[in-house]
C-alpha cells in the first residue's frame, strides 16, 4: 500500500484541534519530511472551542514546527478573517455572527455551521491562494466507520489517511501517551468531550449534561442564542437553560450509551 500520507498536490490539512487530527498532521510531516510547499494547515475557530483546545492547536504549531493559519468566519463581503492564537475569538463572536446572519439556528436537520464556519472557509482561502482545486485531508479514524462512509460519500474531493491504514482511538491515545504535551480537556474513555465546540447540539446528551455540571458557563452562550432565536439547536432534547436547571439540580435525564450524531467537523 502507498504511503496515504504523502502530498503531491495541492491540499488542505484539516486541523480541528483535536487528538486525532493533531496525530495525522504529524503522521503529514513524517512521510514528507516536514510540510510539503503546495500543503496548507488550516484551523477554523468559531469561538466556541475550549481555551485548551486553541492552547493546543498552538502548542503542535510551536513543538513541531509548522505554521497553521487559523481562520474565522466573518459576515462581510470576503466572508473570513485570518487571526493568530492571541487574536482569537474565544466568547462565540463568529458563530453568533453567522447566527445572525441566518436569523435561525443550525440544528439536526440543517447543520450549516460546519459548511458555514469551517468548510466554505477554507475553500474561500485555498482559493485565494491560487488553489481553485485541492485535496482535504480529514481526521477520521477507522474506529469511526459512519463518519468515514459519509465523508468518502461527499461530493467534495476529501481524504482519511488514518482511516485508510486502519488507525483506531487506541493508536491515538497512544501516540500522546509518548509526547511531552497533549490536550488538555475532559476526557472520559480516551475521548476528549470538549473536542470541537464545547457544548456541540451533536454531542452525546449525557455529555452535555456532565460538561454543563462541570462548568455552568459553558451553557450561558447556547441559552442567549436559542432564546435569541426563539428556537432550539436540537429539537430532541432540552434547551441548554434547562439542561442547566437539571445539571443545579444533579439530575441524570439522559442514557449515558446514547451515541451522539456523526458531524464533519472532525476530532
Amino acid at each position: 500500500m502507498s504511503d496515504p500520507f504523502l502530498i503531491d498536490s495541492p491540499t488542505c490539512i484539516s486541523f480541528s484541534g483535536g487528538r486525532t487530527s493533531a496525530y495525522m498532521l504529524w503522521r503529514v510531516l513524517q512521510s514528507n519530511q516536514g510540510l510539503p510547499a503546495e500543503a496548507r494547515v488550516i484551523f477554523c475557530n468559531t469561538g466556541k472551542e475550549d481555551e485548551a483546545t486553541l492552547r493546543f492547536v498552538q502548542r503542535c504549531s510551536v513543538e513541531w514546527d509548522v505554521p497553521i493559519t487559523w481562520l474565522e468566519f466573518r459576515a462581510d463581503s470576503q466572508g473570513y478573517t485570518a487571526v493568530t492564537f492571541g487574536t482569537a475569538s474565544r466568547n462565540g463572536e463568529p458563530f453568533e455572527q453567522l447566527i445572525n446572519k441566518k436569523q435561525y439556528l443550525p440544528n439536526t436537520f440543517a447543520r450549516f455551521c460546519t459548511s458555514e464556519l469551517k468548510i466554505n472557509i477554507i475553500k474561500k482561502h485555498m482559493k485565494s491562494l491560487g488553489f481553485d482545486d485541492f485535496v482535504t485531508f480529514v481526521g477520521i479514524r477507522a474506529d469511526e466507520p459512519r463518519r468515514v462512509a459519509k465523508m468518502r460519500n461527499n461530493a467534495d474531493e476529501k481524504e482519511t489517511p488514518l482511516a485508510t491504514i486502519g488507525v483506531g482511538n487506541a493508536d491515538v491515545l497512544g501516540f500522546w501517551k509518548r509526547q511531552p504535551f497533549d490536550l488538555e480537556t475532559v476526557t472520559v474513555d480516551g475521548n476528549s468531550l470538549l473536542s470541537n465546540c464545547d457544548l456541540c447540539f451533536m454531542k452525546k446528551p449525557s455529555h452535555l449534561l456532565s460538561l454543563i455540571k462541570d462548568k455552568p458557563q459553558r451553557a450561558v452562550w447556547w441559552a442567549e442564542m436559542e432564546s435569541k432565536i426563539n428556537a432550539r439547536f436540537n429539537q430532541a432534547i432540552p434547551s441548554y437553560n434547562s439542561m442547566t436547571k437539571f445539571a443545579e439540580q444533579q439530575v441524570d435525564m439522559f442514557d449515558s450509551n446514547e451515541e451522539g450524531l456523526a458531524c464533519f467537523c472532525g476530532d
